[in-house]
C-alpha cells in the first residue's frame, strides 16, 4: 500500500517478479494499458488527471475458486478499524479530494473503495458472485483505484474523459432509451457519446453481458495518484480475469 504494507486501499503486490504482461507470463501477454484522451479543459483544471485503458478477454460468468479464495483472504484482513483508517490513506484520500473538486460529497456519495468497505462490513465479506464484478472488487479494495469494465464490442472507438456537455447529455439503456446525465458531472464517452458517468452509473447497453467476450477496462487517475498505482489496479483485474472459469 502507498506509504505502508500492501492491503486494502493501497497498491497490491504483483503476481510475479517479472511484472504485468511480462514475456514469462503467457496468460497476461495481452495486457497493454494505454493512455485515454482527457478533454483539454479538464487537463488544465486538474493537472495530473489521466485516463488509462486496457482491453482484455473476459465476460460475466461464475467466479472461479482462486478469485473467491483471494477475496476471502482479503475479507479476513478487513475489519472495522481498517474501514475507519481507509480514508486517511494516500490513494483513497486523493479520490476523496477529487470528489469534492468535481462537486461530490464523499461523505454522502462514497468513493468506490469506501463503498466496497461499507459493503464488506454490512455483508460480512467480499464477493459479488460474478467473475467480472469480483475482479473489479479485488482491484479497488487492494489499490484504492476504481476500474470500470465495458463490453468492448459495443463501444465505438476510443474512450475519453469529458465534461458531460462535451460528451452528450444522455446514457443509453439496454433498449436505447436515454437517461439524463447529472448536470456538471464528468463522463466516459466513446465516439457516439457518453457510456458512463464518472464514479456513477454505466450505460446498460455498454455493460458486460452474458455474450461478452472482450472487456475494455478504464481507470481514472486523479491528481496525486501515481500512474503505477492505476496500472496496478488494471493489472489486478486482468490477472483475476485470466483465471479459468469455474466448472
Amino acid at each position: 500500500m502507498s506509504g505502508g504494507a500492501p492491503g486494502p486501499g493501497g497498491p497490491a503486490p504483483r503476481g510475479g517478479a517479472a511484472g504485468p504482461g511480462a514475456p514469462g507470463d503467457p496468460a497476461l501477454d495481452f495486457f497493454e494499458p494505454a493512455d485515454g484522451a482527457v478533454a483539454a479543459e479538464l487537463a488544465d483544471e486538474f493537472p495530473g488527471l489521466g485516463l488509462r485503458v486496457a482491453t482484455v478477454p473476459g465476460g460475466p460468468r461464475r467466479t472461479p475458486p482462486g478469485l473467491r479464495e483471494r477475496l476471502r483472504h482479503l475479507s479476513d484482513r478487513f475489519h472495522g478499524a481498517t474501514a475507519i483508517a481507509l480514508r486517511s490513506r494516500p490513494v483513497p484520500q486523493a479520490y476523496r479530494v477529487f470528489f469534492r473538486q468535481v462537486g461530490l460529497d464523499p461523505d454522502s456519495s462514497r468513493t468506490p473503495v469506501e463503498q466496497a468497505a461499507m459493503d464488506r462490513l454490512v455483508n460480512g465479506g467480499f464477493e459479488a458472485g460474478d467473475h467480472v464484478l469480483d475482479a473489479l472488487l479485488l482491484a479497488v479494495v487492494e489499490t484504492g483505484v476504481p476500474v470500470a469494465a465495458f463490453d468492448d464490442a459495443r463501444l465505438d472507438g476510443a474512450l475519453a474523459l469529458l465534461p458531460a456537455a462535451a460528451g452528450g447529455e444522455a446514457l443509453p439503456a439496454a433498449g436505447e432509451y436515454a437517461h439524463d446525465v447529472p448536470s456538471g458531472r464528468l463522463v466516459l464517452a466513446d465516439a457516439r457519446g457518453p457510456v458512463a458517468v464518472l464514479f456513477g452509473r454505466m450505460s446498460e447497453r455498454h455493460a458486460p453481458h452474458r455474450g461478452t467476450e472482450r472487456l475494455r477496462l478504464a481507470a481514472v487517475r486523479v491528481p496525486g495518484v501515481p500512474e503505477v498505482h492505476v496500472d496496478e489496479a488494471l493489472w489486478l483485474v486482468a490477472e483475476a480475469l485470466a483465471e479459468p472459469p469455474a466448472r
